[in-house]
């Protein structure tokens, strides 16, 4: 699933292309065909994004709401369109000079600015907002639930996703079925620190590299990992592989219905030293 960094780019890119001017709105497949002639013609205001959502806002308070899912893309192209829409292109945004194609999105509804607010107010904090950590640190301070599964939870981190988690935790030596309230408040805050980093470098580069420097390639001599996700990782999609760090082999599990990936020995069960 397209993580915030990826839908953060997405808006800058949408609305470099065709914000402050009339747009063309379409639906070559049909699902969204009546709200896109609402929308035909009017100018596009701006896009932007709040964790793994995207706004693409009109003339008139009227946004597209667009969330991707597992397989959603939204790929802009220069002008013009091909004739024919290749796939099923639910949304297509156009102009002279660019046209930008949805495919497989889990959303795309037009809505109000209440909807939109309502959206927004059930999402945490987002690292890339420069928004306040102190309520998603609240929230998982109170916690029994598995530190792994309170970051990919929406309502508590916004924009976070299986990547990050996964790499943020074995940056922090932090075992993903920690419960949420042993970790110390330190330890979140060094971790939201890194969110903030590693997420705004993924929004300048479009990609995810989460490895320090002396574990890159060029540094260990080692070959550039091979992934339809691209960029260099610890532990993320690297089960039965050796860690960069001290050559344990990389484990995975289910939690919460997604992959879970950590190293054994960088990130060891925690274990509480309180006294019964």
């Amino acid at each position: 699933m397209p993580e915030g960094h990826t839908l953060l780019r997405l808006a800058h890119e949408l609305d470099a292309a065709f914000a402050g001017r009339p747009v063309r709105v379409s639906s070559p497949q049909g699902r969204f065909a009546a709200d896109a002639a609402l929308l035909d013609g009017a100018d596009l205001v701006a896009a932007t994004s709040a964790g793994k959502h995207l706004f693409v806002e009109l003339a008139g308070e009227r946004f597209i709401h667009v969330h991707l899912g597992l397989i959603g893309k939204f790929d802009l192209y220069p002008a013009p369109p091909p004739a024919v829409a290749i796939g099923q292109v639910r949304l297509r945004l156009a102009n002279d000079t660019s046209y930008a194609d949805l495919r497989g999105a889990t959303q795309c509804d037009l809505i109000g600015p209440e909807k939109r607010q309502q959206i927004l107010d059930q999402l945490g904090p987002d690292p890339l907002k420069g928004d306040d950590p102190e309520p998603a640190w609240a929230r998982i301070s109170r916690s029994h639930r598995p530190i792994g599964d309170l970051l990919m939870d929406q309502a508590v981190v916004a924009g976070v996703g299986n990547v990050y988690r996964a790499e943020v935790l074995f940056r922090h030596k932090v075992h993903p079925l920690r419960p949420g309230k042993t970790l110390r408040r330190n330890q979140f805050l060094a971790m939201w620190a890194d969110l903030v980093e590693l997420m705004q470098y993924g929004v300048e580069t479009g990609r995810i590299d989460t490895v320090r420097p002396e574990h890159t390639p060029e540094a260990m001599g080692r070959e550039p990992r091979k992934d339809d996700h691209g960029g260099e990782v610890y532990v993320y999609r690297r089960h039965g592989q050796e860690c960069l760090v001290c050559g344990a082999k990389i484990r995975t599990d289910v939690l919460v219905g997604r992959n879970l990936f950590w190293c054994p020995r960088c990130q060891p069960v925690f274990r509480s030293r309180a006294v019964g």
